[in-house]
């Protein structure tokens, strides 16, 4: 068992202000995987402080742009010889089965290259061509750091969800707070030992687990300049009215109910394997997931059956195993929310093609659920438009291309899509008609050197790339004679 009571603030170990550690259970079979200490508001009350001091009068701010980005390579280095560490780790916590985390370590340096290429080539400070050749003064343009940065993530990818704030945030020059989930208490404090070894000076970062009530005492406090949160659209919406009221600086990726497109000729075998990953990875704990599937009612039947066969040939079970591809959901109440989500979609009067409300068998120590897929779904149904959050799909009929693209949009959310087709035109022509950030097709990879982020209520602000790192900056115009 891993004890950790200590938090890191400011680039210290430090005693948290309550001495009361924090069990973190394995979602597989509750057994104590470690204490961990959580931090309180008068921690946050620390950290914002160091980071305001280090803001303020420190160098990071000031540091050369090559100097963070040479940290920051430093800490993906550091990350990279720890990643079958840190996969173990987060499948503990997490219950992600282990072929996602390990999927995860790669991608997380995809996306820390994404921000470095970003930042080698960001204009930090640049002469503007004038527009009116007659003008007889320059104009300067500056990015320069925001300030403080409350960076608050969820639990479900918290490495994924870390990276792509803290990521940006430390290249622009800010100081960060980074305010993480309980249940991630054990992987991110190993997140703190490799910024601790990578070097960041004193205050530039905290790494604070804690509950909700002190994360509100973080975004709310007067010295934090920005807001970056990955959440539920409930809690976005607080932050954004706290944001509003103190006119902070604030991005929100939120949640999502995204529509796979199944057009008529589409190659369904082809399908069904790039939908065990974009419907179902992560144990369906994940906000992008495709988990409305939009079929022509001319194979409809036959779609049902082929996801049918799909959803069942996944084994469920101990993420630590190789051959688990969905593992349980994070906590009991999580697990609780799902089967009441199942409940629902029969009440509503779905087709419950496979899966259901009862644990796997052998499974019920763990806050495991049965995968399922409804079929006959309306897309007024809740369980076509609240985000569920585990292993469980819906199948839609539409008419014709007009009417899926009708379907897909008439969603509050608007984070993620996808559209499978032998037609690389028609696919981009539907992707055009998407009323979400992000559309892959044919099961391509989400790409990190472009935007990331939500339409509606999926959020406002964008992560990954250029744009991403644009996030994370104030513009100043300078006018001087010539």
């Amino acid at each position: 068992m891993i004890v950790r009571d200590k938090l890191y603030l400011g680039g210290s170990w430090v005693a948290p202000g309550n001495a009361e550690l924090l069990e973190i259970r394995s979602p597989h079979d509750r057994r104590i995987l470690g204490r961990v200490a959580q931090a309180v508001d008068t921690d946050v009350d620390a950290a914002v402080a160091a980071a305001r001091e280090a803001f303020d009068n420190g160098p990071w701010p000031r540091t050369d742009p090559k100097e963070r980005q040479e940290v920051i390579r430093r800490l993906n280095a550091l990350r990279e010889a720890r990643a079958d560490e840190i996969a173990e780790a987060i499948s503990a916590e997490n219950g992600s089965a282990g072929w996602f985390t390990r999927l995860g370590q790669p991608f997380l340096s995809r996306q820390v290259n994404a921000y470095l290429q970003a930042a080698e080539e960001f204009g930090w400070e640049e002469i503007v061509e004038p527009s009116d050749p007659s003008v007889a003064f320059d104009t300067i343009v500056r990015r320069e750091p925001i300030g403080v940065v409350a960076a608050v993530i969820p639990w479900n990818s918290p490495f994924s969800a870390a990276t792509a704030k803290l990521t940006p945030a430390l290249l622009a020059g800010n100081t960060v707070v980074l305010k993480v989930s309980p249940e991630n208490s054990l992987s991110m404090m190993l997140l703190a030992d490799l910024f601790h070894e990578a070097g960041l000076p004193e205050g530039v970062l905290s790494i604070l687990p804690a509950d909700r009530e002190t994360s509100e005492h973080l975004v709310s406090h007067p010295d934090v300049d920005k807001i970056a949160f990955t959440g539920s659209t409930r809690a976005g919406r607080r932050i954004a009215s706290i944001a509003g009221e103190q006119l902070k600086r604030v991005s929100l990726e939120l949640g999502g109910k995204s529509a796979a497109i199944i057009l008529e000729d589409a190659d369904l075998p082809a399908v069904m394997q790039g939908l065990r990953f974009g419907s179902l990875g992560n144990n369906g704990e994940a906000c992008i997931l495709q988990t409305r599937i939009l079929a022509p009612r001319s194979r409809y039947e036959e779609t049902v059956t082929a996801l049918k066969e799909m959803v069942e040939s996944l084994k469920v079970g101990d993420p630590s195993e190789p051959d688990t591809f969905i593992g349980p959901m994070i906590r009991p109440d999580q697990q609780q929310r799902v089967i009441d989500y199942i409940k629902l979609g029969v009440a509503e009067g779905a087709r419950l093609v496979t899966g259901g409300p009862e644990v796997p068998e052998g499974l019920e120590e763990g806050n495991y659920v049965t995968p399922t897929l409804f079929a006959d779904v309306d897309n007024s149904m809740r369980i076509a438009q609240e985000e569920i959050f585990g292993p469980v799909l819906v199948v839609i009929a539409y008419d014709d291309e007009d009417d899926a693209v009708r379907i897909a949009n008439d969603s509050d959310y608007g984070l993620s899509g996808g559209v499978w087709t032998s037609s690389a035109e028609r696919a981009l022509d539907v992707a055009r008609r998407l009323r979400t950030g992000t559309v892959t097709l044919n099961g391509s990879p989400m790409s990190f050197d472009g935007p990331f982020g939500g339409y509606k209520a999926s959020g406002t602000g964008r992560e990954y790339g250029v744009v991403g790192l644009t996030g994370y900056v104030e513009h100043k115009t300078i006018t001087r004679h010539r």
